[in-house]
């Protein structure tokens, strides 16, 4: 288990400020730079394990890799240059021991959509992302993440997974000319089905198949034993250590059949083709393009066709990644520093987009492999960015010859476990309106993936503030009415508060008075004051009372440096009661005393 990452410094000598001063320095120094809490415990148990999860996750990290750029529209070898900056910069300044940052299935969709196969673009939506997350990191901007629900979270990946994955039936097929819009691809793979190849099928399914039967034979041999004979011990671990690899071993697979036939002369596959060579050039990310006709498109045009991109998915990174370390630090006892999460991810895009990146996040697949390998530290994805640097540099030339049904099945057995069936029947069990911000979430994100985002947020939006204008009231009958406020009273709900008193107390016949019984009131604004100033009137005029009580210290403050007329509070709806019992309505209205309770 992975201990805090800020550790409290004990210092003696010099001046009471002196030690102060140095204790906060280095706080503040841990709090920015992370490995300084975990590094000075590092030892050789704790590299052992980095090394083992960090080639595991390596071991998978390369085929997703290739297969996400492929999701993304951009040549394979930009799911590599994704892939390894997140290790060597998250080892710095993340704060979880288990995530792993690099290309993701979600995050290539997202950004299929706004850089139109176009690698310049993506890798300034890279730099560009980086720097939006990163402000927000230093204006503690992370509070906006939470205004995106659950509900639409979970439309949002159920239909991510759906359209990723027939996304790649295609490649599966051995299709060609294939739309990139969902209903236009649907309707498009249907009708062309007929010109399937044969090659690809086979070969597809077959990958599927090998990688449905790894993951099911992994979750059907249950924990292990020390009672078990020693072979029966090797042959678990064996399946395990194979279905940790699947990705790799069904890629590598079908990487040498397919160059085997290649060798023959018999193109029965279709392959991925002519990739670039090495290690991608370190320079800063491109702020213009010059296209073929010569037609230089400057930054602006640039930024303003990435257009709503430039929120959505900066926005979508962070959730993803900071939703993924708070599952796995829950889970492994341990807690991450949110803004500080931000700030790594954006910092990751940013460097990221001098080595020809796209956006990436935190990936819950690989991530879950790195924890259940046992790592301990942020080092562990120094080793996987490691590995991702000598695949860019020595294995190139063999990627070409990889086919695009087996990225297309590795994909696909990613995607799948992301739909959800499960939570339609918890949310209507839980609470059935949560349905409605989904399903627009999910039905919309067919159209569009961006607007079904916000048309989600937009409709969480909307049933939150319906929630604000329309507090719940609990009115019981007393002689008087007793109204419990069951929420907080903020301006959008004073409309709403003044009819209901109109309506139950002012305008019947004789106008009645009312208790408000204020103990669940936690904040109250300048419209509530005033409409609060001209109920008190009325209720006056009414010859009737209205009076105040439970209310909290801070709210009776504000209450009585508005100077209202006619205020009257008790600590308790009893001694409301009482006191309206005693008070006399028949004198004028400029005479009625506030009654202060003790």
């Amino acid at each position: 288990m992975m201990q805090p990452l800020v550790d409290r410094p004990v210092l003696t000598g010099g001046s009471a400020r002196d030690r102060l001063a140095t204790c906060l320095s280095l706080a503040t120094l841990k709090m920015w730079f992370p490995i300084l809490g975990w590094l000075p415990r590092y030892n050789r148990t704790w590299l052992q394990m980095d090394l083992i999860a960090g080639a595991t996750v390596g071991l998978t990290t390369v085929p997703q890799a290739l297969a996400y750029a492929e999701v993304a529209g951009l040549p394979v070898q930009y799911g590599l240059y994704s892939a390894f900056m997140g290790g060597f910069i998250y080892c710095i300044f993340g704060t979880s021991k288990d995530i792993t940052l690099g290309p993701t299935a979600i995050m290539s969709l997202l950004c299929a959509d706004y850089i139109e196969q176009d690698p310049v673009y993506a890798v300034l939506l890279t730099f560009l992302c980086g720097v939006i997350q990163a402000s927000m990191a230093v204006l503690r901007l992370g509070f906006l993440l939470d205004f995106i629900s659950y509900p639409v979270i979970k439309g949002f990946t159920c239909a991510a997974a759906v359209t990723i994955g027939f996304g790649q039936v295609k490649n599966l097929l051995g299709l060609r000319g294939i739309p990139q819009q969902f209903f236009l691809q649907v309707y498009y793979t249907f009708h062309n089905i007929a010109q399937a190849r044969v090659g690809d099928v086979v070969l597809g399914l077959f990958c599927l198949l090998l990688l449905v039967s790894l993951t099911v034979m992994t979750r059907t041999l249950g924990p292990g034993s020390d009672d078990l004979p020693v072979h029966v011990r090797a042959a678990r671990g064996l399946v395990r250590g194979l279905a940790t690899v699947r990705n790799a071993l069904v890629v590598v697979a079908a990487t040498c059949v397919a160059y085997s036939w290649e060798l023959s002369g018999h193109h029965s596959f279709t392959i991925t083709g002519e990739t670039s060579q090495g290690l991608p050039p370190f320079q800063p990310p491109p702020f213009s393009e010059t296209t073929p006709n010569g037609t230089v498109i400057s930054f602006s045009d640039m930024a303003q066709d990435l257009g709503g991109g430039l929120a959505v998915i900066p926005l979508m990174g962070l959730l993803e990644s900071i939703a993924i370390a708070k599952a796995f630090a829950s889970q492994n006892d341990y807690r991450i520093d949110g803004n500080q999460e931000l700030f790594a991810i954006g910092l990751t895009n940013i460097l990221g987009s001098f080595v020809s990146a796209y956006p990436v996040t935190g990936s819950f697949g690989r991530t879950a492999v790195n924890s259940q390998s046992g790592v301990c530290s942020p080092a562990g994805g120094v080793v996987t960015g490691t590995i991702v640097l000598l695949s860019l540099a020595f294995l190139m030339p063999l990627f070409r010859y990889i086919p695009k049904a087996s990225l297309a099945a590795v994909i696909i057995c990613a995607v799948a476990p992301m739909v959800d069936v499960r939570v339609v029947a918890q949310l209507w069990t839980v609470r059935r309106l949560d349905l409605l911000p989904f399903l627009v979430t999910f039905l919309v994100s067919f159209w569009q993936v961006q607007y079904g985002i916000v048309g989600g947020v937009l409709v969480s939006m909307v049933m939150l503030l319906h929630a604000i204008a329309r507090p719940k009231l609990k009115v019981s009958d007393h002689d008087v009415l007793v109204i419990e406020l069951n929420s907080g009273l903020n301006f959008p709900a004073t409309e709403y508060i003044s009819k209901v008193l109109y309506t139950e107390a002012l305008l019947v016949s004789p106008p009645r008075s009312v208790v408000l019984d204020c103990h669940h009131i936690s904040s109250l604004d300048f419209t509530v004051v005033q409409e609060l100033r001209d109920l008190l009137r009325q209720f006056q005029l009414r010859k009737a009372g209205l009076v105040f009580c439970s209310l909290s210290h801070a709210m009776l403050e504000v209450l009585l440096v508005a100077d209202l007329p006619g205020l009257m509070h008790t600590e308790s709806v009893e001694a409301a009661l009482q006191a309206l019992s005693e008070l006399n309505f028949t004198e004028e209205p400029d005479l009625v005393q506030p009654l202060l309770a003790k």
